[in-house]
Parts: structure tokens; sequence; C-alpha cells
């Protein structure tokens, strides 16, 4: 049987086992990576989901090149994810309760948020006003995409201000924080959630240790930006095992009821 070494603990896991566990490592509980539709068939009730946007997709409006353009890498990031943006966004069910769901990919040029990423964002936090539903999103992204430059940094004052409309509706909003979630994303929209809910050991920072290290020329603790940290220091409310997701998340929405449009 094929199997898989956990990057954490490097035992083997047989393969089966390991997807039988969505992607848990069944000795330390290291939560390997998962993809964007993977994950919304293991959070919401099956065939509820309706994908909203499905067809935006980004452009080159600055005609952005690097070691490539811009368009031969969202090329390749189409092919590799299967998506045509970093984030997937629709209306579902959660035990039988509607959400406006979105869930970020980092298969897709690392999850940055560009232009798409906040249009679409804003779409959904419209759908949770329009039908009165709580607002979830998981974040897992690098920060903001360079190839569209200052549009890309623009894109967290919007979508800051697309989810404080949704909670000025009185609408729950719960932000959950998969690995990694950095840059313009952790200073932006997944930050002011009525209630943040992390993976465990999920990098949750602006800049990463590396860079913090490199920076500031000093020794930094073994789990900075790490959920558990985070916990400690109030930026998220718990962690939850991914296996527990869609429970606690249905027990939250219930607990606010009517008073959060459920």
């Amino acid at each position: 049987m094929e199997k898989n070494k956990c990057r954490s603990c490097n035992k083997n896991i047989k393969l089966e086992i390991f997807l039988e566990n969505l992607r848990v490592c069944p000795y330390c509980n290291n939560h390997g990576y998962i993809n964007g539709r993977d994950r919304i068939d293991i959070i919401v009730d099956e065939g509820s989901f309706v994908e909203l946007d499905r067809d935006m997709g980004s452009v080159d409006f600055l005609k952005f090149y690097d070691l490539k353009t811009y368009p031969d890498r969202l090329k390749e990031a189409r092919n590799k994810s299967g998506l045509n943006e970093a984030i997937i966004t629709g209306e579902a069910e959660i035990e039988g309760k509607g959400v406006a769901l979105g869930v970020m990919d980092f298969s897709f040029m690392g999850g940055s948020m560009g232009s798409v990423v906040g249009e679409k964002i804003k779409n959904l936090c419209d759908l949770s006003i329009e039908k009165n539903f709580p607002l979830i999103i998981f974040s897992a992204s690098g920060g903001a995409r360079m190839q569209e430059g200052i549009i890309s940094l623009m894109q967290m004052a919007k979508t800051v201000s697309s989810v404080s409309r949704v909670m000025e509706r009185n609408n729950l909003y719960i932000s959950v924080i998969t690995h990694p979630t950095t840059g313009g994303v952790s200073a932006s929209f997944s930050t002011v959630a009525d209630i943040i809910i992390a993976e465990p050991q999920a990098l949750f920072c602006f800049a990463g240790p590396r860079v913090v290290k490199q920076t500031m020329k000093k020794k930094i603790p073994k789990d900075f930006g790490l959920s558990e940290r985070n916990l400690l220091n109030g930026q998220v409310d718990m962690i939850v095992n991914r296996k527990q997701l869609k429970e606690n998340l249905s027990k939250i929405i219930r607990f606010f009821g009517d008073n959060h449009g459920s």
C-alpha cells in the first residue's frame, strides 16, 4: 500500500489512513495541506454548495513581467490548481444552516490576494447581507499579489470594508485560519471577525519567522506565529482540529441563532 511521510514527525502513514484522517497525521496531529474543494466537501452538507463567480479571473492590467509574464503565471496556476483564482466562494449549508462561504486555496499563486480575490470576497459579503447568512472565510495566503502592484494592496481596505458591512448588519462573521496565513490577508479581513478559529500549528502572522529573524538579527521563539502562541496572546479565539471543524462551526452558528442571521 502506498505510504505518505509526515513532514513533522517523519513517520510513514498509509495513504488510505492519511486520507481518511483528512490529511492529518495520526501520530503527531500535524495538519497537512488540503485544497479548497476538498475542504468545502468536508465542511458543508453534501450537495449544498452553490458556487459564486466561478468564471471570474484576473487580467494583466499592469503588463507585469518578472521571470515570467503575469498571464503565464496565471495559466500555470490554473493548470496546477484547477481553479480560476485563489479563492472559491458560494453559498452552502452546514448542518442545515445556510452560510456564505469563502475558501482560499494556497495552490493558486500561494493564495495571493489580487483584485479578483477582493471582488469575490466583496460579492460574498453582499450575498451574506442579501440572504442574512453567517459569513465564513477560510484563509490560506502568502499575502498581496505583487503582479498587481498597488491594486493588490487596495484589496486590504476593500475586504475589510466589505466584512464590516456584514457585521454592521449583525450577521456573524467567522474567520478560519489555516496554514499559512500571512501578509496582507493576515492584516485585513482574516483578523476582524467576530470569532477567529485556527487549525493546529497554522502559521498566522504578517511576516514569517525567517524574515523577522533576518530583520531583527535575533533569535525568535520556536512557536513564533503559530496558532498556539497566537491563542495565548489573544490573536485567535480557539484552535480546532480539522475533524471537529464542521461540528464546531455548526455549534457556533446555532449558538448565535437568529440574531446573526442563521
